[in-house]
């Protein structure tokens, strides 16, 4: 079992939570994950391991409430224990010294994004760090991420905190200026997000790496339930990633395998109590 420390609300249905999970917490590196399951009977869901603490032995999970087994795990009190905390899985960020990076994060991928930017930052690269959100309630990590970005830039679809309009933009903004175009940039966030980056990115050949989130069951490669098309090759997000070089990702075929049990979703949705419901559907619109 795997005591809760901490769990701490950052923006509606996106909760904080300190693990206690010692061995994790000693060899964890940027960009893995871990897979958690609230208790027997849950769902196995991969989460990011967004910081570490290798003298408290904790590590911090960022979740957001987006079905009935998400849900479970962020209503886990302080004192409480997750049945399982597996990790760290999948492949370390690749961390270089480039000289100008842009970090991009959407929406929870903000939340993804952090442990990548701050490794980059320690790595001696100058970073600036684009986040956006629907308005300003679901903007994450602004203040953690001013700590170590050259300049924060945030993005609200409504205008509400900071410029109006999307990452994209400012990312646009970002590459025609030569003292600040970046020579690789990181993205994370929703699919239709990372996509377009990428296709803002190809034509001036700027390297450009995304994290997939595919469904993901054993996180050992043994299931097949992750892979995507990356080039010419199917690649498993949990052994080869989670991250790709973007130019290369077949963004169709993971759209299409993201939405393949919607159905049961629904059904389990359905079954909740009106109240927590309404809760997860207000977050998905």
């Amino acid at each position: 079992m795997f005591e809760i420390i901490e769990n701490t609300i950052l923006a509606p249905n996106v909760h904080r939570l300190v693990v206690r999970a010692p061995r994790i917490a000693r060899v964890r590196q940027p960009g893995q994950f871990v897979i958690v399951r609230a208790d027997v009977h849950g769902e196995r869901i991969p989460l990011t391991i967004g910081d570490a603490d290798m003298a408290a032995g904790t590590i911090t999970l960022f979740v957001q409430a987006v079905g009935t087994s998400t849900l479970q795990i962020v209503h886990t009190p302080v004192g409480g224990a997750l049945q399982d905390v597996a990790g760290p899985l999948g492949s370390a960020t690749e961390i270089e010294q480039w000289g100008r990076v842009a970090c991009v994060g959407g929406g929870l991928g903000t939340a993804v994004l952090y442990p990548l930017a701050k490794a980059l930052a320690e790595a001696g690269n100058e970073v600036t760090t684009i986040i956006g959100g629907r308005s300003a309630p679901y903007i994450l990590l602004e203040d953690e991420l001013q700590a170590f970005s050259r300049k924060v830039i945030v993005t609200t679809e409504d205008g509400s905190h900071g410029r109006q309009g999307f990452v994209t933009a400012a990312l646009q903004e970002l590459m025609e200026d030569p003292r600040r175009c970046p020579a690789v940039v990181f993205a994370v966030g929703p699919v239709p997000m990372m996509r377009a980056v990428c296709e803002l990115t190809r034509p001036e050949r700027i390297r450009t790496i995304v994290s997939l989130n595919p469904i993901m069951i054993d996180g050992t490669g043994m299931c097949g339930g992750c892979r995507v098309r990356v080039g010419e090759e199917t690649k498993f997000a949990c052994v080869d990633g989670p991250e790709f070089d973007g130019h290369l990702v077949d963004f169709k075929l993971l759209t299409d395998r993201l939405s393949m049990y919607r159905e049961e979703e629904c059904r389990m949705l359905s079954q909740l109590p009106e109240e927590l419901r309404n809760q997860i559907v207000t977050v998905r619109r």
